[in-house]
C-alpha cells in the first residue's frame, strides 16, 4: 500500500500538503519511491521481482520498436509537468530531452504504469487523470498478477480505450507508434 512514512524533520520543511519537487531532492535515498500528486507525497515500497520483469518486458518492446527521435526510458525517472506532481513511471517514452536532463518536464509520449497492491488505486484513478490532463499522448496500465494490458490514448483531450489484452492474446497499438503486445510474454522476456 502507498503510505505516508515518518520523514526526518529537516527533509519536510513545509505541511503534508504542500510538498514541491525541490522538496523530493531532500529525501532520503532510501529505497523507496517518493512522489507527488497535488503537493502530497505518495511514499511506495520498492516493486517486487514481477513487477520488474513486467517493466523489463514492456521497456524492451518499446526500445525495440520505437522510432528515431523517440526514447524509452524506466524508472526511477521522475516526469515533473508541474512544482506539485512529480510521477516515475514504470515506463516511459520521451522525446529527446538530452544528456544532461535529470527529469523530464515535457515531451513525455508515454507512460507505462505496472499495477502492484501498493498503487493499483493511485494507478487507475488519480494518476491516469494527471496523464490525461497534462495531455500525454498515451497511457498503459500493465497487471502483472492477472496479465493484461490496457491502452488508452488521448483523443481530444480525453482518454479513450485503445485496446484490452490479457494471457496470451495479442493487441496491435498504433500510437504513439506500431507494436505488438502479449500481456504473458512481456512477463517471460
Amino acid at each position: 500500500m502507498t503510505v505516508m512514512v515518518e520523514i526526518p524533520r529537516d527533509s519536510k520543511p513545509r505541511g503534508a500538503q504542500n510538498w514541491t519537487v525541490a522538496d523530493l531532492e531532500k529525501l532520503p535515498d532510501d529505497g523507496r519511491r517518493y512522489e507527488l500528486l497535488d503537493g502530497r507525497l505518495l511514499v511506495s515500497p520498492a516493486p517486487t521481482v514481477k513487477h520488474q520483469r513486467a517493466a523489463r518486458g514492456v521497456f524492451r518492446v518499446l526500445d525495440t520498436t520505437r522510432p528515431p527521435g523517440l526514447e524509452a526510458v524506466f524508472a526511477p525517472v521522475d516526469w515533473q509537468p508541474e512544482r506539485t506532481t512529480s510521477f516515475q513511471p514504470d515506463v516511459l517514452v520521451i522525446r529527446d530531452v538530452g544528456p544532461e536532463a535529470k527529469n523530464v518536464t515535457s515531451g513525455l509520449v508515454l507512460a507505462v504504469e505496472v499495477l502492484s497492491p501498493s498503487t493499483r488505486h493511485l494507478d487507475l484513478g488519480p494518476k491516469r487523470a494527471r496523464y490525461e490532463s497534462a495531455g500525454v499522448g498515451s497511457y498503459w496500465v500493465v497487471d502483472p498478477d492477472e496479465p493484461s494490458v490496457r491502452v488508452w490514448n488521448l483523443v481530444d483531450g480525453h482518454y479513450q480505450v485503445g485496446g484490452v489484452a490479457e494471457g496470451d492474446q495479442k493487441l496491435e497499438v498504433t500510437t504513439p507508434f506500431p507494436v505488438t503486445l502479449s500481456p504473458s510474454a512481456l512477463l517471460r522476456s
